[in-house]
């Protein structure tokens, strides 16, 4: 029996744009994009009649059965080979000859593998680029807006709201400049990398059709042309993996700065409101962040699908037995759960409601203690540095167990004119946080 992969198990990316095109179906538009493709260039050359091109270029995946095709795949353990002989029945007799010539299995899997992951990253722009739009309105917006810088979890400086955001930002541009930098290359290789089928389809026509044939098809699919083979040469794969790890960490990043800003005794952000979301099957008062639940999901599990694209680099000869083979589902997954975070993380940013009158209570919870760092500095000219940080280790204990104010217990413990008011107010101790929040933005805006 024979069930449909609609994602159950996986909400991050079920019901996403990115699941109609990393299903068993997209591969195999993929596939027969790549025949198609191979068959023009080599019309183009000369090795296949124009008439037999086009009549290849005009099936449809539509025609095959998927999963027919799955299961004859268990016979050679790859679909090219079941795939190959259906794609041939679904043209004219005289044509069928046309179809793969010259071609080996990992040409058309690698190339339409390519198409796949290029498909999927206009997906993933058109989502970081929500995201960095939401961020810099956000960083705008909140570019002075206190919050509580926190470190080991603790209260430590104080901070603005839009330095985070923009910091936020920072790893979406990151992320975006790193998918749009990779090269996706074609496969054009024959059996053992030598091309040698093409060129003797070639010679049998009277033309030059083996490393000529290269720019053509790569042309044909829209995809970079490769200097030679990489069969076993595994750099287009591994850096594709490394470009959706770098996307979920960033992504899981800000969604867990969103699950803990969220908490109830913390209440600083929350995430958009939706009809049954957040929703818990015992607890009907829960408005759980299930959005960025859903991000930190994939954040955790992308970084083991492409541990084992980074061990699929160990391939050996020129063609790997099991190598090859064990990247396609681990590369799909990784594609499937960075798309569906971004996917989630725009919807997420767009709609994030941000408190600041909750970031004003919690910045008080201290009462002043969170500026020590700057009492510190200014009190060690006047004490000495060794002293002056003694005192205050002291003074905000003290201040903690017998609930005075921090100002109180130090106005009780030095005698100086400093002005004590003014070095406990933390809106006078963001440093230059407006100003690198205006770096960033900077940056997004070039």
């Amino acid at each position: 029996m024979t069930g449909r992969d609609a994602g159950l198990l996986a909400p991050t990316w079920a019901g996403t744009p990115v699941a109609g095109e990393t299903d068993d179906e997209a591969w195999l538009r993929a596939m027969v994009d790549v025949e198609a493709a191979l068959a023009r260039a080599q019309a183009r050359l000369g090795v296949v009649p124009d008439g037999a091109a086009k009549a290849i270029s005009a099936v449809s995946a539509d025609q095959l059965d998927v999963v027919e095709l799955a299961v004859a795949s268990r016979g050679a353990a790859n679909p090219v080979v079941a795939f190959v002989p259906a794609l041939m029945k679904l043209v004219p007799a005289d044509v069928a000859e046309y179809v793969h010539r010259g071609s080996t299995s990992q040409d058309i899997l690698d190339s339409a593998t390519m198409l796949v992951v290029q498909r999927v990253r206009a997906l993933l722009l058109a989502d970081l680029r929500r995201c960095a739009d939401a961020l810099a309105s956000m960083a705008v917006a909140h570019r002075t807006t206190l919050i509580a810088g926190r470190t080991l979890t603790q209260h430590a400086v104080p901070t603005a709201f839009g330095l985070k955001a923009a910091g936020w930002l920072s790893l979406v541009l990151d992320s975006i400049e790193r998918l749009e930098s990779l090269v996706l290359p074609a496969e054009l290789a024959g059996a053992a990398g030598t091309l040698a089928a093409y060129v003797e389809y070639g010679r049998l026509a009277g033309v030059d059709a083996g490393e000529p044939l290269i720019a053509p098809f790569a042309e044909e699919l829209g995809l970079a042309e490769p200097v030679a083979a990489w069969h076993t040469l595994r750099t287009p794969i591994l850096d594709v993996g490394n470009a959706l790890q770098l996307v979920a960490g960033a992504l899981g990043k800000i969604a867990i700065d969103v699950q803990v800003l969220s908490r109830t005794e913390i209440g600083e952000v929350a995430e958009p409101a939706a009809e049954g979301r957040g929703a818990s099957s015992a607890m009907p008062q829960k408005r759980n962040p299930v959005l960025a639940t859903m991000i930190v999901t994939a954040a955790r599990q992308v970084p083991a699908q492409v541990s084992v694209l980074a061990a699929s680099m160990v391939a050996e000869d020129e063609r790997p037995g099991g190598a090859w083979h064990a990247e396609w589902q681990p590369l799909r997954e990784a594609l499937r759960l960075v798309g569906g975070a971004t996917h989630t993380a725009a919807e997420l940013l767009a709609g994030l409601e941000v408190f600041p009158e909750r970031m004003a209570a919690n910045l008080a919870l201290s009462d002043g203690s969170i500026v020590s760092e700057r009492l510190n500095v200014a009190l060690a000219p006047v004490l000495g540095k060794a002293v002056a940080k003694k005192l205050l280790g002291e003074a905000t204990r003290e201040a903690s167990a017998s609930g005075k104010s921090l100002r109180d217990v130090l106005a009780g413990k030095i005698d100086t004119a400093l002005p004590l008011d003014d070095l406990l107010d933390p809106a006078q101790y963001i440093g230059d946080a407006p100003a690198l929040v205006d770096r960033i933005l900077r940056r997004y805006r070039a």
